[in-house]
């Protein structure tokens, strides 16, 4: 099946979606070091996926394809802050399809859903980060006209 053959759904995802969620966060080497296989911390996923159904400005959003459920996913999250008048914000993270389907245009319409549903938040701005190990997401994400703007940085605690 190629994505000629079928449309790219995405939802927001469910509790039953969980463990192919984690199953792509942990589908490459980078993923794998920060992202322990489902079972081994159930619990811990399971308590922040409901943390975040209750948070209507912190969605997991899943993508079907075809027949096959759950082959791509992203977080997007809305920040209301002072800067640009007050304006809300959209940041989304952890963008993955899974690896089998990569290169046939569904991260294109994953990203394309994702900035559709920011506009449609309110968002004025999207933003997002991206591992510096892989500079070919940089070059997709330019593709979609992101700017390197800004020099992200992150302290683990």
């Amino acid at each position: 099946m190629s994505a000629a053959d079928s449309t790219l759904n995405c939802r927001p995802a469910a509790a039953g979606d969980l463990e192919a969620i984690i199953a792509l966060l942990a589908d490459d080497v980078y993923g794998q070091a920060r992202n322990p296989l489902y079972g081994d911390a159930k619990t811990a996923y399971d308590a922040a996926f409901a943390e975040m159904a209750d948070n209507a400005d912190n969605t997991v959003i899943v993508a079907d394809f075809g027949r096959r459920l759950v082959v791509g996913c992203y977080q997007l999250t809305f920040i209301r802050g002072l800067s640009h008048r007050g304006a809300r914000r959209a940041q989304i993270e952890s963008v993955r399809i899974a690896g089998g389907l990569r290169g046939q245009g569904l991260g294109m319409d994953l990203m394309q859903d994702a900035i559709k549903r920011a506009r449609a938040g309110g968002a004025n701005l999207v933003q997002l980060t991206t591992d510096m190990r892989r500079p070919q997401t940089r070059t997709f994400y330019e593709r979609l006209g992101f700017a390197a703007s800004h020099h992200g940085m992150k302290l683990m605690l």
